[in-house]
């Protein structure tokens, strides 16, 4: 697809705990008239859902293959540990890798982060999805370390995280197909989550400022910009020592009345 074929609507796909409400309310407003379709995708899929045309654009987690998909980094996530409230780790604000070596640390099939060593002990077997491993940190079978967002994804009332720095983190990144060139609305969407005004010279034409606009930034001002002269005989930023009407002539008569001439 080039630029010019441009579609009827926009599929964005996304990964759990990524949640693009903010840059989708701007699109409605900025596009009205093209429909913004969200695809919710595994992480492991994200990137082979792009390469076929299954979206024209992802918020997805890296790495991402870069031969096939551009992709531009936004943010990285803390990672967090999950355990249950009443857990002796919840005294503290933060918790160290070594504080977790006696704990059974559950690693998902889906786990996102990568992972030289897992700390801790393993389980007998790894969950299929994080949201298993969620059921069995609250059976208080092991703790569960993941990106901050997904703990916020599976927020139960019995279950609390603490932050984890040592460990890995995870980098969400806005991802789309190599094409030359960038198809239009992938440009749009580009645009909104860098933060680029509505009349940014990329993305869709910028609007053209008005004369008096121009003249403005210039610095010419509405008068000289429109090509009139200064009145003949003012000096700006003179003033008249007299006090008298700038112009006027000697003895309080006005330019508009002549005395008589005198004989000769």
């Amino acid at each position: 697809m080039t630029g010019s074929d441009t579609p009827s609507s926009f599929r964005l796909a996304y990964v759990p705990g990524v949640t693009p409400a903010k840059w989708v309310r701007v699109w409605h407003e900025r596009l009205p008239g093209t429909p913004l379709e969200l695809v919710q995708v595994p992480p492991a899929d994200a990137g082979r859902l792009l390469a076929d045309g299954g979206a024209e654009a992802g918020l997805v987690r890296l790495p991402v293959d870069r031969d096939v998909l551009s992709a531009i980094p936004l943010y990285t996530e803390t990672t967090v540990v999950v355990i249950p409230k009443d857990h002796t780790a919840t005294a503290a604000e933060e918790v160290t890798l070594p504080d977790l070596a006696d704990e059974i640390v559950l690693h998902p099939l889906d786990d996102v982060l990568d992972w030289e060593t897992l700390p801790g002990r393993p389980a007998i077997e790894r969950p299929a999805t994080t949201a298993d491993a969620i059921e069995l940190v609250a059976a208080g079978v092991g703790v569960l370390l993941v990106p901050q967002s997904l703990a916020r994804l599976h927020h139960r009332k019995d279950l609390t995280y603490r932050p984890v720095p040592e460990a890995p983190e995870s980098r969400v990144a806005l991802s789309w197909p190599q094409e030359e060139p960038t198809p239009d609305l992938v440009e749009e969407f580009i645009g909104i989550v860098r933060g680029r005004t509505v009349n940014s010279t990329r993305g869709r034409a910028a609007q053209q400022p008005t004369a008096k606009e121009k003249a403005k930034r210039s610095g010419t001002g509405t008068a000289t910009g429109s090509g009139r002269k200064p009145a003949v005989g003012k000096q700006p930023g003179k003033q008249s020592g007299t006090g008298r009407r700038a112009g006027a002539p000697k003895g309080g008569k006005t330019a508009g009345k002549r005395g008589k001439p005198r004989g000769r």
